[in-house]
């Protein structure tokens, strides 16, 4: 099969692109937010253990606030609301910068977080610290991979790191979030014993391989989509409904001669099966080629 000439990119028109709303993933993102505070109240906090990042940070006030200042709230965690304050400046230099449904959705994670947090207790379900680090960590890092899963986000470093990834290619979400966690960490070294730090480290990196295998979407696929029907239609479907460009090669069948249209497209791991829905809704006899874990550079959208 031969290639013949390159002929349509994504145009320019399509570059406004805005995911459709599915209201399944707002659930989603819901639930998620509570699973996560859950982790953390009910397994990690009755142990006076710490989470990494801005909610890791916000703990640590709320200790220096409960402990030392005697400002306490009867039934209301105060590091949930620390958290919501922390945010409010990120969330009012992110806006204009921002995807706005991605927003919208960050806003909702952060807000249910924050009142999850407050209100749920802090109970020990699991007497041993180690197995409650372990478990806390396995149902906080899934709720917080649910949320990135349906293209939302817990607020704080996610979208600091997202927003300095933009602006700085070396620098990721993974790699802000290493550098805050070092400095949060560290803190807790001079606030508290080595066993505290020891078990927050390992919720730290439980939560964050658990994280990772739930949100699968920054691995980036190359899809090579090869059919005989007229590709105008689903051209159309995957600009507007997932807002990634296409490449489009007009081919020949080297055995049997038949002109062929070849599309290149660069995604998401995640995308991969809404990819394969649409053509296979145009073309159920459509011939795709994946290959996963590919290096781009330049003009891609890379998604939380």
């Amino acid at each position: 099969m031969a290639a013949f000439f390159i002929e349509v990119a994504m145009p320019h028109s399509y570059k406004g692109y805005r995911n459709s709303i599915r209201w399944e993933r707002f659930v989603v993102c819901i639930f998620g937010s509570i699973l996560y505070a859950v982790g953390v109240n009910m397994f990690l906090v009755p142990f006076g253990l710490y989470t990494g990042g801005l909610v890791g940070f916000s703990q640590m006030i709320r200790t220096i606030l409960v402990d030392y200042l005697h400002l306490n709230v009867s039934g209301i965690d105060l590091a949930g609301l620390v958290y919501y304050l922390i945010n409010i400046p990120i969330f009012i230099y992110a806006f204009p910068r921002m995807e706005k449904l991605f927003f919208v959705k960050t806003f909702l994670c952060v807000t249910v977080m924050t009142v999850a947090l407050a209100l749920i207790p802090a109970r020990t379900v699991i007497e041993d610290t180690l197995a409650s680090a372990v478990v806390g960590a396995l149902i906080s890092g899934s709720g917080i991979g649910m949320i990135l899963r349906m293209s939302g986000s817990a607020g704080g470093l996610d979208v600091i790191g997202m927003l300095m990834s933009k602006k700085n290619r070396n620098l990721s979400v993974g790699k802000v979030n290493l550098i805050v966690n070092l400095v949060v960490y560290g803190l807790l070294l001079f606030m508290f014993d080595v066993q505290t730090v020891i078990y927050s480290i390992l919720f730290a990196a439980v939560y964050s391989f658990v994280m990772d295998k739930v949100h699968v979407q920054n691995i980036n696929v190359e899809v090579k989509v090869i059919t005989k029907v007229d590709v105008r239609e689903l051209e159309k479907q995957i600009f507007t409904e997932m807002g990634r460009g296409i490449t489009e090669l007009h081919s020949v069948g080297a055995y049997t001669g038949d002109q062929e249209h070849m599309l290149y497209i660069l995604i998401s791991k995640y995308e991969v099966h809404q990819l394969r829905q649409f053509v296979r809704s145009y073309d159920p006899n459509a011939f795709i080629i994946v290959n996963e874990g590919v290096w781009v550079e330049g003009n891609y959208l890379k998604k939380l």
